[in-house]
């Protein structure tokens, strides 16, 4: 594509809107456009790219599989820009910035409702969060990132913050069907949930108990944790989650933890950052506070 076909800011915009609303008026609606305005804008993308990007259904706006690809590629790229403005910004106001990679459900439960603490404390910093991959898979620059593993990742330090502490939850419906706990034993009547990145969590909970099981029941896997947490809330199995993502549902009784039950991990969330970047003075400020909220 040469240089005076590349398409406008405004109609990528409209484009990524459409894409994950999946509705010409809900982007119209968000970006404080017309729908004649948002419908003009995507016609005259896929002029310019050739391409037909979206198809109308009952449902509402389908990317075709162009659409789709480059649906990831324009969301990155925004991604990237919004954050380069803000860099700018920050270097005429004289503030300082950092952008870190966040995984959703810790920074739901666990980050986000103390972050304030650490924006009060420096206000000369502005912190831009992200995902860590961009919507086409790539993964997106960052000065640090939360992980979840062992803490050993090449060519960078590693900080544990919260997670090997499992506990077992179960929703109070699913255990008036299927009947109380008497011993960690009962829980072998039960389907299991698992995470993908935790394959081994079960019988490390089993052995940590003295048992030796022959067979696992049934498991359903999940890849996040958020899900995983919403199969317990509808009592699809027990769960072994880390204590920092369920303590909200277990203070007001949606989960409970039949008999103190859980089990200590080997794999846990940590803050993660190029070794090279180690002395950085922005860095260091929110390593030093998250270090402080890891404290138990």
């Amino acid at each position: 594509m040469s240089g005076h076909s590349l398409p406008s800011i405004t109609s990528l915009r409209v484009f990524e809107a459409c894409g994950r609303l999946e509705s010409c008026t809900r982007a119209a609606e968000e970006l404080a456009m017309t729908a004649g305005a948002v419908s003009k804008q995507l016609k005259a993308l896929e002029t310019t790219l050739g391409l037909q990007l979206f198809v109308r259904s009952s449902q509402g706006l389908l990317p075709t599989p162009a659409g789709s690809s480059y649906l990831g590629s324009a969301q990155a790229i925004l991604t990237q820009l919004e954050a380069a403005s803000t860099r700018a910004h920050a270097a005429a106001s004289h503030r300082r910035a950092l952008t870190l990679h966040v995984l959703p459900t810790l920074a739901d439960k666990w980050l986000l409702p103390r972050y304030a603490e650490f924006a009060q404390a420096h206000p000369d910093i502005d912190v831009q969060f992200t995902n860590l991959l961009a919507g086409d898979g790539t993964q997106t620059p960052a000065d640090a990132s939360f992980r979840f593993g062992h803490g050993i990742w090449p060519g960078h330090d590693a900080l544990y913050l919260t997670g090997r502490e499992l506990r077992l939850v179960a929703s109070p419906a699913l255990l008036e069907r299927e009947g109380a706990l008497k011993s960690a034993r009962d829980v072998l009547r039960f389907s299991l949930l698992q995470h993908f990145e935790l394959p081994n969590a079960w019988r490390e909970f089993f052995s940590q108990q003295g048992l030796r099981p022959k067979a696992l029941p049934p498991s359903v896997r999940y890849g996040f944790y958020s899900v995983l947490i919403r199969g317990a809330l509808t009592g699809m199995g027990l769960a072994l989650v880390p204590s920092v993502l369920v303590a909200e549902e277990l203070r007001s009784g949606a989960l409970v933890q039949p008999l103190s039950l859980g089990c200590v991990g080997r794999s846990g969330y940590y803050l993660v950052w190029p070794r090279e970047r180690r002395t950085d003075p922005v860095l260091k400020a929110f390593r030093d506070w998250v270090a402080q909220l890891a404290q138990p």
